[in-house]
Parts: structure tokens; sequence; C-alpha cells
């Protein structure tokens, strides 16, 4: 299988830290930022998602990742669309939970990582076949 050429395309960490900064940026009031940052953060999530949607169609175990990238994408354009039609001045609710359900649906694969059960693999301990004789052997199928 070839080698991704462009390895940082694919990374959820881009789009993860524009994310938090815009969600910092529209908490601390600085609007216009946070929409640039929002902004900023959608073709970054774009790429992500489109990167693990094309791993999980070729077979990798990716489903995961792709599901949450794609739910994340469609949050920040959510959070982008309510931000940029809001009044000067206001913060949109609806805007900063789209960025906040964005940034846990970033961090669940992480979580389930490390919640996942340890794979434990025990060998069964081989039965011990007995070695008949011909003659046991005709003797007790009659």
């Amino acid at each position: 299988m070839p080698r991704r050429t462009c390895v940082g395309v694919g990374s959820r960490l881009l789009p993860l830290a524009l994310v938090t900064a815009a969600f910092a940026a529209g908490t601390v009031g600085l609007g216009g930022l946070a929409l640039w940052l929002g902004l900023l953060a959608v073709p970054a999530a774009a790429g992500a998602a489109f990167v693990c949607v094309s791993d999980a169609l070729e077979g990798r175990p990716a489903l995961l990742g792709a599901v949450t990238t794609s739910c994340a994408l469609a949050l920040v354009v959510l959070g982008d669309a309510v931000r940029s039609n809001a009044t000067v001045g206001t913060t949109p609710r609806l805007a900063a939970w789209a960025l906040l359900a964005a940034l846990f649906s970033y961090s669940l694969p992480a979580v389930a990582w490390v919640l996942e059960p340890v794979k434990v693999t025990r060998r069964r301990p081989e039965r011990r076949r007995r070695v008949y004789e011909d003659d046991e052997v005709l003797s007790r199928a009659a």
C-alpha cells in the first residue's frame, strides 16, 4: 500500500487547535476573532474528515474517526454560520455549544482508545490425546 504524501492533511490536531482557539475567543468575548478562527478551522476539519472517511472506505479500522470528524465538521460549520449571522457584540449560545460539541467529537476517539479494554490472549492448554494401538481400536469398535 503506498504511503501518504501529505501526512499532515489528515491530522485532527490542527482543526482541534483552531476550534479550541475559536471557542476560547468566543468565550472571552472576541466574536470577530472566533469567527475567523472558526472559518480557518473549516478547511482543516474538512481535510481531516475526508482523510478519515477515505481510510474507512479503504477498509482500515477508522470508522470511529470518520464518524467523529464528519460530525465535528458539521458542528464547526453550524457554529460559524450562527456566529456570522449574529449581531455585533453578542455571543450566540448555539455557536458556543456547537464548538464545544465539536471539541468533544474530536476528543471521542482518544477517550475510546483509553477506555478500550485490554485484550488478553490466553492459550488453551493442549488436550492430551491418547494414542491407541490398532488392536485396542478394533476391540473398542466391536
